[in-house]
């Protein structure tokens, strides 16, 4: 029977706990593969915690693919292959590949509750931000960014995300087509990108008119088949591990490290394209690539376009630290694209909490549509 102590959780949640403590034994190899689990009341009973916080946990751990359900048998350790060397951070869920017609909504719009954004709010800080930065306004914001909007967004992923950044990795731009743009003339001439082959198209289109080559590698039901990776020649694979668009298809654990094995065989590079995983209808938002990897191989890419509206042509990545100097040498002369309002707001809006209320409250309505 697993056994934990809930005594030092450092603040977690007994449920967020419980989901890492399990986690992190599959990832060492103390639960195998294949595996079964204690039932959820079986295990409720032996830790003295609530049946609750065991679904809770498991359904985090079904969610990210590190165990799978079995009609009338229970819970088993899924198969999950990490990159040789890596080190385990602090059979796979089967999703059904979803039609092209299925009717999700365009990539463009915003997720669940676009018709009740807290305007008022968001006019408030508008005033408050013209009124307390008065001439910081009137100045060209740093290329990468304004100092204060990264150190909000660092601060985020980490508190919300699980992800370790530093504000000087992150660089701001207006939406994720711009970003796409940067991505293209960071990498060497040459390098051939591979992409899923139903894929957003103007990732495929942007990548092409900066003369980049893309390679469209086949999917299945748990994102690019271990195939076509295996056969592919780019240097840089372009993956949405969340709710790839326009297919539905979530990458569970097992194949997000096949990626990552695949990259670090390669000494390839990984673009992280996660426009919709906050949006998970569990408890914990899901983990990235990038907080899954090691080897600093996984460029972050997000934008606010979905969480906010439409109209916050505002996005970030995160480089690894590795990339960091090129960045500089080869496109850090190009002015940032975001004027220094909107950067100051939506640091406002983020370091306040306001952005975190926002995604959980979204969160909260799709969990109750399901």
């Amino acid at each position: 029977m697993l056994t934990y102590s809930f005594e030092d959780r450092q603040g977690k949640s007994k449920f967020e706990y419980l989901y890492e403590q399990i986690r992190e034994d599959i990832l060492k190899g103390t639960l195998k593969p294949g595996e079964k689990l204690p039932s959820k009341r079986a295990l409720a009973e032996h830790l003295g915690i609530s049946v609750i916080t065991v679904e809770g946990a498991y359904g985090q751990l079904l969610d990210e693919g590190y165990i799978v359900s079995r009609p009338r048998s229970g819970f088993f350790v899924s198969e999950i292959s990490l990159p040789s060397g890596s080190i385990a951070p602090d059979i796979p869920q089967t999703v059904e590949l979803q039609n092209v017609g299925s009717g999700r909504l365009p990539r463009e719009e915003t997720t669940g509750a676009s018709g009740d954004f807290p305007v008022s709010t968001f006019l408030r800080l508008i005033r408050e931000v013209l009124n307390d930065y008065g001439d910081k306004l009137l100045r060209r914001p740093p290329n990468a960014g304004c100092p204060e909007l990264r150190e909000a967004i660092s601060a985020y992923l980490e508190r919300y995300r699980g992800m370790k950044t530093e504000p000087e990795q992150i660089i701001i731009g207006s939406g994720s087509e711009y970003l796409y743009g940067l991505i293209a003339q960071l990498i060497d001439p040459g390098t051939i990108f591979a992409l899923e082959e139903e894929s957003y198209e103007k990732i495929r289109l942007v990548y092409r008119a900066h003369g980049i080559r893309c390679e469209l590698l086949p999917m299945d039901a748990d994102g690019i088949s271990a195939e076509g990776l295996r056969h592919s020649q780019a240097g840089l694979l372009h993956v949405t591990p969340f709710h790839s668009y326009p297919t539905g298809v979530t990458a569970p654990a097992a194949k997000r490290y096949e990626y990552i094995s695949w990259a670090n065989a390669r000494r390839a590079l990984i673009v992280e394209d996660d426009f919709e995983s906050e949006f998970s209808v569990q408890r914990k938002p899901l983990e990235t690539l990038y907080s899954m990897d090691s080897t600093g191989s996984v460029i972050y890419l997000n934008t606010f376009t979905k969480s906010i509206a439409p109209s916050m042509r505002v996005g970030y990545m995160v480089l690894p630290k590795r990339l960091l100097r090129r960045y500089r040498n080869r496109i850090g002369f190009y002015s940032c694209t975001v004027p220094s309002l909107d950067q100051y707001v939506l640091a406002e809006y983020i370091s306040r909490g306001y952005f975190e209320k926002r995604l959980n409250h979204i969160r909260r309505k799709l969990r109750a549509r399901t």
